[in-house]
């Protein structure tokens, strides 16, 4: 049975994503800044979905496509390069697919996004979900039917959440750990829910109400605790130079379900994550970025720090012998034969 049904579940927005890279500082109003780097590639939902099916993971996922180009881009990258199944996907007649033009400076980046709310919800989407081993999701403060369902049928849920721009952080939205198997926020998700002054604390209050909690902490690493087994985690970040921090927890928590369906140690896990977070923030965009087993494994056979190789030791048992065909990054946008044109100095910006 469990070679029949996917690995992993996932549902969500997907956006085209374009991505700007190598600014020398950020953009102010008025101003014009040229950029040394730039990719475009799916982004949102589909961070999840190619960075899991990267790893060998048999990934469904239920999103919308916009009947434009852009859809119809993000749709044959998934299907057809990534190897994603969308049986489960729908596209929208006239409903254009969101895109987001993502300015990355030093380890952060701002976000610029059009789109339009989807015309099938998750639900719609997900009707009575398909038995899989586990679930990634993105807590909401309106729980979704679905999710029940899949955790009824066994599924194990990964969760996260996101920022509330608000700022009001209602604690009622931990109640949906019920039905969790993991919960994995950043450090000021979790200190902000459970209203205590550091990750630990959180990490904490987190680990009475799911079986694994895991705190991510940006250049500081990660910690965790899983209450099955015992264990308790801390692991530094890993040493790399940031180009674009998008999509990096959404390859962290990919990584981490890796691992954890492979049955590894507590300590094991949260390093792999935090390897494969840091490996994609060296590449443009979210989803195209994530390294999958060939970048883990090309920069496994490059390591030269004894101290780093010491701390992955454990990744010369774990690798496969085959870690798969060199990977499709992000490629500069856009990805479809064009015409070139000169500079137009009648448009130039002052």
């Amino acid at each position: 049975m469990d070679g029949d049904r996917p690995d992993v579940l996932l549902t969500g927005l997907l956006f085209y994503d374009l991505v700007l890279t190598g600014l020398d500082k950020p953009p102010t109003p008025g101003e014009e800044i040229w950029t040394r780097g730039m990719g475009c590639g799916p982004g949102g939902i589909a961070n999840l979905a190619v960075a899991a099916s990267r790893f060998g993971l048999r990934t469904s996922l239920a999103t919308v496509f916009g009947d434009d180009f852009y859809g119809a881009y993000c749709r044959g990258v998934l299907r057809d390069q990534e190897g994603v199944d969308l049986s489960l996907s729908r596209t929208a007649e006239g409903w254009p697919t969101p895109v987001t033009v993502s300015v990355a400076y030093g380890h952060d980046r701002a976000l610029l996004t059009h789109g339009q709310v989807p015309p099938y919800s998750q639900d719609v989407l997900m009707g009575d979900p398909p038995e899989a081993r586990t679930a990634l999701v993105h807590l909401e403060a309106e729980p979704r039917e679905w999710l029940a369902k899949a955790a009824a049928n066994g599924t194990q849920v990964y969760a996260d959440v996101g920022w509330d721009p608000a700022q009001q952080w209602p604690t009622a939205l931990l109640e949906q750990l019920a039905l969790c198997h993991a919960f994995l926020p950043n450090e000021t998700e979790a200190m902000a829910y459970t209203r205590t002054d550091s990750a630990v604390a959180a990490l904490g209050t987190l680990s009475e109400l799911v079986p694994v909690a895991v705190v991510t902490r940006g250049g500081d690493g990660a910690v965790a605790v899983d209450q099955i087994t015992g264990e308790y985690a801390d692991v530094p970040a890993l040493g790399v130079d940031v180009l674009d921090a998008t999509g990096a927890g959404d390859v962290f928590g990919a990584a981490f379900v890796t691992a954890s369906l492979g049955g590894w140690p507590l300590a094991e896990r949260l390093r792999f994550a935090v390897l494969a977070a840091g490996l994609s923030v060296t590449r443009h965009g979210g989803a195209l970025a994530a390294p999958g087993w060939y970048g883990v494994d090309r920069w496994w056979r490059s390591l030269t720090d004894p101290e780093v190789k010491r701390g992955y030791g454990f990744l010369a048992d774990r690798l496969p012998v085959n870690p798969g065909p060199a990977l499709a990054y992000a490629p500069v946008t856009p990805p479809a034969p064009h015409t070139s044109v000169g500079p137009r100095a009648s448009e130039r910006r002052h």
